[in-house]
């Protein structure tokens, strides 16, 4: 068992398992979460491998990657690099000769979980169990991604450890009635020392309107303005043992194991507390027009 304690979480979860089903036919050929997205530098990279960046320099040792059966050797294979011959062709580019570099790094700290059925997200987390090994974990949305300033939102929600007690802590922003039914919602009170901490007193995965009115209410807002999942999740290790009784049971959601309902479980037992993200932008690549409006609002300075 590693000697990590929660205050310094030292793992991520990258989930990639899904198949993309509103980017076909491109996904049929090649994964969501390899399509192409220019950084602010003018490098092209996998849209995964912003991910990789930002938590090797949030300071997380090791990253699993969600994948189906035999995704992780396309993967593997993007993160090793090109052979020698191409990596001659690069040295005209120093930029990218040095990106080829880091990608090898990248590679000796990646593993890998395979989900064989395609069961739900939370079904997905669940692969990476032995991975955990009963440490806490940082997940973040494959699909997505983030960015802050003057602290990454990676480093800003692994920071937020500390004063969590132990207990899981997951990411929110600001969304307004008509996004409701695209994120887990929360309720909860703000602490007085520092408001930007709720405690959570329910979660709710894609309420209706009415609801969220009647339910989800967080101190400091306005009318109609409610506090949804941004993506990140800083998640206890007691989350999968929530998960492994959830598949036991059989217990579902729209035919799903969803993780909302494990976070909701969880919050019952031992406690549950969310971070509003400030300065902070989310990049929501999932369907087509949002990909493209987030390749434009990424790639700017």
């Amino acid at each position: 068992m590693s000697s990590a304690s929660p205050q310094h979480p030292r793992k991520a979860v990258v989930p990639v398992a899904g198949l993309g089903t509103r980017h076909f036919p491109a996904s049929h050929a090649v994964k969501k979460e390899l399509f192409p997205v220019v950084g602010r530098d003018g490098i092209s990279r996998a849209l995964f491998h912003y991910h990789l960046i930002e938590l090797a320099a949030a300071g997380f040792e090791e990253i699993c990657i969600i994948v189906q059966p035999g995704e992780e050797t396309t993967i593997r294979t993007y993160l090793e690099g090109p052979g020698d011959a191409y990596l001659r062709r690069l040295e005209k580019y120093p930029a990218l000769r040095e990106e080829a570099r880091r990608m090898s790094e990248f590679s000796d700290r990646v593993v890998f979980a395979v989900q064989h059925e395609q069961e739900g997200y939370g079904h997905a987390v669940y692969q990476t169990c032995d991975f955990a090994a009963g440490e806490p974990i940082l997940l973040c949305l494959g699909d997505h991604l983030f960015r802050g300033s003057p602290l990454s939102p990676y480093l800003k929600l692994t920071q937020a450890a500390a004063l969590a007690g132990g207990k899981s802590v997951s990411a929110v922003n600001r969304i307004s009635a008509e996004e409701l039914k695209g994120y887990g919602t929360i309720a909860g009170t703000r602490r007085k020392d520092s408001p930007e901490f709720i405690d959570v007193s329910l979660i709710i995965e894609k309420p209706d309107v009415a609801t969220a009115r009647e339910k989800l209410h967080i101190d400091g807002l306005q009318e109609d303005v409610f506090l949804g999942w941004f993506g990140m999740h800083l998640l206890a290790p007691s989350i999968y043992d929530i998960l492994g009784e959830m598949i036991r049971n059989d217990v579902r959601d729209s035919g799903e194991f969803q993780l909302t309902r494990a976070q909701e479980i969880q919050r019952q037992r031992e406690g549950y507390v969310a971070l509003e993200m400030t300065g902070a932008e989310r990049f929501d690549f999932g369907l087509p027009d949002d990909y493209l409006r987030s390749l434009v609002a990424f790639r700017k300075e």
